[in-house]
């Protein structure tokens, strides 16, 4: 019985040992790194890119007055159609299409005395509704959004909305951003050890994150005091990486001839810009003595 209980007293102070942090910020004096009891260099690789939007949507909106909200939203809704169909003939792969209807009673207005006009807005005061068919149009493949857009504008909506770009990093893009990152790194490490007149050992660290490099792991050390200036780097083609295709590659079905027609009158200029990216990463070698 002594034997278990001293062997339970061994267990219970070392997980408490494990537990407590090997150090406090602060401390004047601190256990290193397993990786800093030789000689090393932290170096932090930090990249910068720009690269085109691959997302974009426009909204198209066809308004309708009539009596009773029935016939008005089926007016409206009979105006979307065509265009509706022209896009969807697109590819349900290349863009995303939503219809949705927003209903607006119109009230009986009259004039008073001092000619002020006035608006009833009791439900037994109710004119005739407008109904408007909003179509919602999602681009993913830029490739035929000036194409959409001609055809929306040639359909003669009420309104059409502005198009709006957007970028949808892809986990290809993230790994390339990534290892751009580890080779700037290295790349400042064999500078530095060149300079120095030493050479550079085996890595010990790779930290995608670039937080070694950083107080929470130099803990109560000198944190690095500021950033290096990013590296440029020129990100891959969306060509190479299949997010677009070239326009003349594009097989779609053609639309009704007469809004085609149309479209082809309609002259815009849809050019996606450009985002910028950064990543950054921290790499750490061991160094050798100068030769």
């Amino acid at each position: 019985m002594k034997i278990s209980l001293t062997l339970l007293l061994a267990l219970t102070a070392a997980a408490a040992a494990a537990q407590t942090p090997p150090a406090s910020i602060g401390q004047p004096f601190i256990p290193a790194p397993w990786w800093m009891k030789d000689p090393v260099i932290a170096s932090m690789g930090h990249v910068r890119t720009e690269v085109p939007a691959n997302r974009a949507n426009f909204a198209a909106r066809f308004s309708v007055v009539a009596r009773t909200a029935a016939e008005a939203t089926t007016a409206a809704t009979a105006r979307a159609r065509e265009l509706d169909a022209a896009l969807a003939a697109l590819g349900k792969d290349k863009l995303r299409l939503a219809t949705t209807l927003i209903t607006r009673p119109l009230y009986d207005q009259y004039r008073t005395r001092d000619g002020q006009m006035q608006e009833n807005t009791r439900a037994d005061q109710i004119e005739s509704y407008e109904v408007t068919a909003v179509l919602q149009v999602d681009v993913r493949d830029l490739a035929v959004l000036e194409r959409a857009y001609r055809l929306g504008v040639a359909a003669r909506p009420s309104a059409i909305d502005q198009v709006n770009f957007g970028l949808q990093e892809d986990n290809e893009l993230k790994t390339w951003l990534f290892e751009a990152a580890v080779k700037d790194a290295a790349r400042r490490a064999r500078l530095a050890t060149a300079a120095a007149g030493a050479r550079l050992g085996a890595v010990k660290i790779i930290d995608p994150s670039g937080g070694v490099c950083q107080t929470q792991v130099l803990a109560g050390w000198p944190s690095y005091s500021g950033e290096a200036a990013p590296q440029d780097v020129a990100a891959p083609s969306y060509e190479a990486r299949g997010i677009m295709v070239p326009a003349q590659a594009v097989m779609a079905a053609p639309p009704p001839p007469s809004l085609e027609k149309q479209a082809e009158a309609v002259q815009v200029t849809l050019t996606p810009p450009l985002y910028p990216l950064a990543a950054q990463a921290c790499v750490i070698h061991g160094l050798l003595p100068g030769q």
